[in-house]
């Protein structure tokens, strides 16, 4: 019981730190599109809309309410996961992906697009794409899923022919 609490909270505090610094960037930076902000050495606030789904694609004015559909319906399959999981690793993976994929979906149903902003880079050598507090926690979720599922070992049930 305590998982369960536990992984919908880690989702509503990724929700609320994606939709907030979403908000900060739109608002109180009033950041406007292609204009870059230097926070860090490393780390440029460039607003991106993000009119697709990974890198851009399947963008287009039709494919707006299937993508925020097709994502409610992801969402609700976490959520069922969520409920279900025994693992610890598996809770904390799946409620930060939930609280980063409610974000995108509240973006693409509020401005019909969701918003990246972050971009990384060292000098001149940049990463190819612009991306937001929800997605690096999505992408951090299942990175850990994937390595959990590589290197958990299932319990070795006893052999009750043996006596």
């Amino acid at each position: 019981m305590i998982r369960r609490l536990v992984g919908f909270l880690l989702a509503a505090l990724v929700l609320a730190a994606d939709q907030g610094s979403k908000y900060a960037v739109l608002h109180p930076l009033h950041l406007q599109d292609g204009r870059l902000l230097e926070v860090l050495p490393v780390l440029n606030f460039v607003l991106v809309w993000n009119h697709g789904i990974t890198f851009g694609m399947f963008a287009g004015t039709a494919s707006k309410v299937f993508l925020a559909a097709g994502a409610s319906i992801v969402v609700l399959a976490l959520f069922a996961w969520l409920w279900r999981t025994q693992l610890w690793v598996v809770t904390i993976a799946v409620g930060g992906i939930v609280g980063g994929a409610i974000g995108n979906v509240l973006d693409r149903l509020r401005f019909g697009a969701v918003v990246d902003f972050i971009q990384v880079h060292i000098g001149w050598v940049y990463y190819p794409w612009v991306f937001n507090v929800g997605d690096s926690v999505i992408v951090c979720g299942v990175i850990a899923l994937m390595l959990e599922s590589l290197l958990h070992k299932p319990p070795v049930a006893a052999n009750r022919g043996e006596g």
